[in-house]
């Protein structure tokens, strides 16, 4: 059962949310619940855990932290990330969010749309960056890598 079961973000020592950005944090990951792939590739040299499995995602050192643990959490895999490949990605969606927040409050609908189009294609590049940098770590369709990319952003507005 390749899948995510439970999802947690350890925020502790970063800022604390706005409003919007948890309740950014609880869509993301009611979505990543109900639906998403995740699956740690074969490896020749070892056996590998099926799942499903428990995500703590958590910022250490600079780096983002991929802890899975099983039903019994017993930790599974853990592997780190390098915050540098996102940094621009996450800097571009927070801005062009912030656009579309305040269109949202000025503008008729048909122009939100050109603005939600953007968000949408700055969203889908920060979902290629992870599915790039999870490479060989783990596997997760584009809708998984998604969500676990709005989930990074969290993370990095808190840091």
């Amino acid at each position: 059962m390749s899948k995510l079961i439970a999802v947690k973000i350890d925020d502790r020592g970063l800022s604390a949310p706005t409003p919007e950005i948890e309740q950014e944090r609880k869509v993301a990951i009611f979505d990543l619940l109900e639906d998403n792939s995740f699956a740690l590739p074969q490896r020749t040299d070892r056996d590998v855990p099926k799942g499903p499995f428990k995500l703590l995602l958590c910022i250490k050192e600079r780096r983002l932290v991929f802890d899975l643990s099983n039903e019994s959490d017993i930790t599974e895999a853990e592997f780190h990330l390098s915050l540098g490949p996102f940094r621009q990605v996450v800097k571009d969606y927070f801005q062009i969010c912030e656009s579309y927040f305040d269109a949202v409050k000025q503008m008729a609908p048909g122009q939100l749309e050109a603005i939600d189009m953007a968000r949408r294609g700055i969203h889908n590049e920060g979902a290629r960056v992870l599915q790039e940098r999870l490479e060989g770590k783990a596997d997760v369709d584009l809708d998984t890598a998604r969500r676990l990319f709005t989930l990074i952003c969290v993370l990095h507005w808190g840091a």
